[in-house]
């Protein structure tokens, strides 16, 4: 299936791999590749005018994240998406994320706080206009503000392969679903607690891994108009 690009594609050597490696990842994300479609070597080479060596790295980076299958003589396919994936995922991303929170809190800067505030009312905007995607985009900043500041590099990273794969789950099934204003006023909490002095990391550590373990209650709900996952 070959991929439209809405902008060209600008590469350096040095990079190569892990430049392409971004670019199918956003495609697969954006839904531009479905579970079980594959990426052929020789469409993508002549589409990214690249050789096969640093196609096929990108496709082992593709893996690692765990959004393609590399099958022995037969290719690289996209993942199709089960429930045992989301249940996998999000029990692990709640504690995980709640842990980065409760780090966080004895490590939060103002520029932190005022990044997340301005974040905050973005997202509030989003509601008001019903903008899901917006919501969701503003939201996912917001909460990467307050995991970098664990200072935990490999939490960090661990949570970014998370989110990333929640965000492919959710986009892959269309699932807006969520009362948006209701997940806004959990947020405005969550703020207030890492605005609080002095912080209170348990509570946060708390309310952060709930709002993850509720959103997983409501996706597995609404994946029961899914007979075929």
């Amino acid at each position: 299936m070959p991929l439209k690009m809405s902008r060209r594609l600008e590469i350096k050597p040095a990079s190569l791999a892990y430049q392409v490696s971004d670019l199918l990842t956003q495609a697969i994300l954006e839904g531009d590749f479905k579970g079980g479609d594959q990426l052929v070597e020789l469409e993508l080479q002549n589409q990214f005018g690249i050789s096969r060596s640093p196609l096929r790295e990108a496709f082992r980076e593709l893996e690692k994240k765990g959004l393609v299958e590399i099958i022995p003589r037969r290719g690289t396919f996209v993942k199709s998406i089960t429930r045992k994936d989301v249940m996998d995922n999000f029990p692990v991303r709640a504690e995980l994320e709640g842990l980065a929170a409760r780090l966080a809190a004895m490590n939060m800067t103002e520029t932190a706080i005022g990044e997340m505030e301005g974040l905050l009312g973005k997202m509030e905007e989003a509601v008001m206009r019903e903008d899901t995607k917006a919501y969701y985009e503003h939201h996912l900043a917001f909460h990467e503000a307050f995991i970098e500041c664990s200072g935990n590099e490999l939490l960090i990273n661990l949570l970014k392969n998370l989110r990333m794969q929640s965000l492919w789950h959710r986009f892959s099934f269309q699932y807006y679903q969520e009362d948006l204003r209701n997940a806004f006023e959990i947020h405005k909490e969550i703020f207030r607690l890492f605005k609080q002095s002095p912080p209170n990391p348990e509570a946060l550590d708390q309310l952060v891994a709930k709002h993850i373990y509720v959103a997983l209650d409501r996706f597995m709900a609404y994946l029961e108009n899914f007979d075929h996952i």
